[in-house]
C-alpha cells in the first residue's frame, strides 16, 4: 500500500476568519501532498501567501507560508492507497501544475455551497472540491455528495484518514533542518500524536 497526505491549514485574516465562522472549526484550507513533509504539495488557493484576491492551483511552499503568516497551525493526515491510485493523483497534480494558468478559485460557487446546491464552473474550484474530485476520481474516497460541496469540515471529519501531525507551521519547517542533521523529529514535541506512517517515513521507532 502507499500513502496520500492531506494537510490541513489554519492561518490568520480577514478571510479566513469568515471561512472559518462559516465552517465551525479551526482548519479551512486543505492541500493534497505526495509526502508527510509537504515538499510536494499541491492545492487552489493563494498564488501568493499575502495577496488573498490571487488564487488558483500553484504547489505550496510552507517556508513562503510561514514567512507571511508565522502564526500558521497545520495538521497532516495520511490516507492509505494503492500504489497506482497514488501514480494516478500524481500524474494529475502534475498535469494540472503545467497547466496551472488555466485553474481559478471558484467565487460564482461560494453562494450556492452555502446553499447547498451543486453548482460547477469549468476549471473553478475550492481548495477541498479539487481535491475531493481528484480522489474520488482516483477511488480513494467516496463523498457521496457533488465534490462542489465537500468543504474542509468533510475532509475533517473523513473516518479513514490518520493524523500524523499537528502543530505550528514553524515547528513543521524547523523539523526539517533537524532532519537533514539526522536528528530525529518531533523526538520531544510529537510523541503523543506523530502517527506509524509518519514515524516510519522518518525512521523514528514506533514506540509502545
Amino acid at each position: 500500500m502507499a500513502q496520500l497526505y492531506i494537510a490541513f491549514v489554519d492561518t490568520p485574516g480577514l478571510f479566513a476568519g469568515i471561512i472559518r465562522r462559516v465552517l465551525k472549526q479551526k482548519y479551512i484550507h486543505v492541500a493534497l501532498s505526495l509526502d508527510p513533509r509537504l515538499e510536494e504539495a499541491y492545492s487552489i488557493g493563494r498564488r501568493h501567501p499575502s495577496v488573498p484576491l490571487i488564487a488558483g492551483f500553484e504547489k505550496e511552499d510552507k517556508r513562503k507560508i510561514l514567512k507571511a503568516f508565522p502564526g500558521a497551525d497545520y495538521m497532516i493526515c495520511s490516507l492509505e492507497c494503492t500504489t497506482e491510485q497514488k501514480e494516478y493523483v500524481e500524474e494529475r497534480l502534475q498535469e494540472a501544475m503545467r497547466k496551472r494558468f488555466r485553474y481559478h478559485y471558484t467565487i460564482l460557487g461560494l453562494p450556492f455551497l452555502l446553499m447547498n446546491i451543486p453548482f460547477y464552473q469549468k476549471n473553478h474550484y475550492t481548495c477541498s472540491s479539487y481535491a475531493a474530485r481528484l480522489l474520488e476520481e482516483a477511488g480513494i474516497c467516496r463523498w457521496g455528495k457533488h465534490f462542489s460541496l465537500v468543504t474542509p469540515k468533510d475532509f475533517f471529519e473523513y473516518r479513514e484518514k490518520q493524523k500524523i501531525f499537528e502543530g505550528s507551521l514553524r515547528e513543521l519547517v524547523e523539523s526539517d533542518r533537524t532532519a537533514d542533521a539526522g536528528v530525529p523529529v518531533f523526538h520531544l514535541a510529537q510523541p503523543a500524536y506523530a502517527g506509524a506512517a509518519y514515524r516510519a517515513y522518518r525512521g523514528v521507532p514506533y514506540e509502545r
